[in-house]
């Protein structure tokens, strides 16, 4: 992930009767120091690393573009894929030798999903890394450098707690000027407990943040020059947070009510995810069909097609309810594109099994999915059965897979050649005067022209449709 640049102290306001030593707001910052954030996996790691940066912005740190340079590198994990945590050690290898090399002292750091999954590991192979922290605590940055500045470099704090009060509570406001698309974490952990699944062990049970919070920090996102915010939560369709007068919101009502607040101050769009079809309600997806800013694209994720496996990776929710949700969407937004994730290979699943994702698959028709191989993660369920798939039968099954949800983003791409679309331009490409930017059904659109900028919303002619993007040319004089 890019760094995000430096940016200016933000005002912190105090929301919470914390003790002052632990809470970032009552700290002033002394002399400058630098840190780098590399961030791995989904994009609540990617808001993570951003409010760590606001987090430490109030104690002296500046971002930095490298790990060269840092005072303080933390590598920010996700603990979802195969090899995740052999990809951290490896990392901090590369950097302990480049902490051996340096004049000055480096901190090093891991958090995230690893952190909070193999957090004593970490200290076992890696014992030159000063903090290792949990998804839930990173608001504590501040007295864990104060810890480590007050033992001396070789001090280590192991910090795993899930806090009974929500990390939201004391956080700084956010930096501003963020770019044209921000994240806004609204809900966090999960409490499906699929046996695949880690996140409920990493990122605890489920918990929404209440709707004057969400609707203070949307309000800050627009105001830094965000047109696009992307709601987020691990199971974001599970949203229930406190409203006014005591009252519950579930996403639909959230997003009504970003809506209503934000557009006459400039936000353009508005997407959500990851959702998950048990969770899915009819408000919901009413809002598809009522909110023009509500972007006709849905990540709903179904990992199989085959009920047999669905119940053994406790889905909960059968391959008709998927269905049944999928058409519920398309009647109230016609025009609704749809990405998925898929998971081959789980334990026990047989040739035909596999034949029913592929059915899923050439029934609903997907403008994108992710999907993947099966890997044991420790600690769940699956891990522990005894009718594992072997890995050439997952690599033979993932490629049929994927040959086909290529074929199908492509086609969906070709579908828009010759069409006028509208781009949200997101970032200079890496030849002259290209700039890419996307679409509403998130397609990434490669645009070469003069006189673009970032935040620019254009239109664009479609002049080819490629396997993971478009080509186009800027309408320059279109309304």
């Amino acid at each position: 992930m890019p760094t995000p640049p430096a940016l200016e102290t933000p005002s912190v306001k105090p929301r919470s009767s914390r003790p002052p030593a632990e809470t970032p707001s009552k700290r002033q910052p002394s002399k400058t120091h630098s840190v780098y954030i590399k961030t791995y996996g989904c994009q609540m790691n990617v808001y993570d690393a951003t409010r760590m940066a606001d987090v430490l912005k109030t104690v002296g740190y500046e971002v930095a573009p490298g790990p060269e340079d840092a005072d303080l590198v933390l590598l920010n994990t996700c603990h979802i894929r195969e090899k995740a945590s052999e990809k951290v050690f490896s990392e901090l290898g590369r950097l302990h030798q480049l902490q051996k090399k340096r004049t000055r002292p480096m901190m090093l750091g891991v958090a995230g999903c690893v952190a909070q999954a193999e957090g004593k590991e970490i200290q076992r192979r890696a014992p030159y890394v000063n903090l290792v922290f949990g998804p839930q605590t990173y608001h504590l940055l501040p007295s864990m450098l104060k810890e480590v500045e007050a033992h001396g470099p070789s001090h280590k704090v192991l910090m795993l707690d899930f806090p009974s009060t929500s990390k939201f509570d004391f956080l700084p406001e956010e930096t501003l000027d963020k770019g044209p698309v921000s994240f806004l974490t609204i809900q966090e952990g999960c409490d499906k407990f699929c046996t695949y699944c880690v996140v409920p062990y990493t990122r605890g049970i489920e918990v929404s943040r209440p709707v004057d919070d969400v609707m203070a920090e949307a309000v800050r996102l627009v105001e830094g020059g965000a047109q696009e915010i992307v709601v987020l939560g691990q199971n974001v369709s599970a949203y229930h947070g406190q409203g006014p007068e005591g009252t519950h919101y579930g996403l639909g009502d959230l997003l009504r009510g970003l809506a209503m607040r934000l557009e006459k101050a400039g936000l353009k769009r508005l997407r959500y995810t990851t959702s998950h079809p048990r969770d899915t309600q009819s408000d919901l997806i009413k809002a598809h069909g009522e909110l023009d800013m509500l972007m006709p694209f849905l990540h709903l994720p179904v990992q199989s097609g085959s009920d047999r496996v669905l119940k053994a990776m406790n889905r909960q929710h059968p391959r008709a309810r998927y269905l049944d949700v999928i058409q519920r969407f398309r009647q109230a937004r016609p025009d609704i594109a749809l990405s998925s994730d898929f998971i081959v290979g789980f334990p026990g699943e047989t040739e035909e099994d596999f034949e029913d994702t592929l059915s899923l698959v050439r029934e609903v028709g997907y403008a994108q999915a992710y999907s993947f191989k099966y890997s044991p993660r420790p600690g769940t369920p699956g891990a522990l059965r005894e009718d594992q798939i072997p890995e050439e039968v997952k690599a033979e099954r993932l490629a049929r897979l994927q040959a086909l949800l290529n074929a199908q983003q492509l086609a969906f791409n070709q579908r828009f050649e010759g069409q006028t679309v509208e781009v949200l331009i997101e970032r200079q490409g890496r030849l002259p005067h290209q700039w890419i930017g996307r679409t509403p059904y998130m397609q990434s659109v490669h645009i070469t022209a003069e006189g673009l900028h970032k935040g620019a919303m254009v239109k664009a002619h479609i002049t080819k449709g490629l396997a993971n993007s478009l080509e186009g040319t800027w309408m320059r004089h279109a309304a």
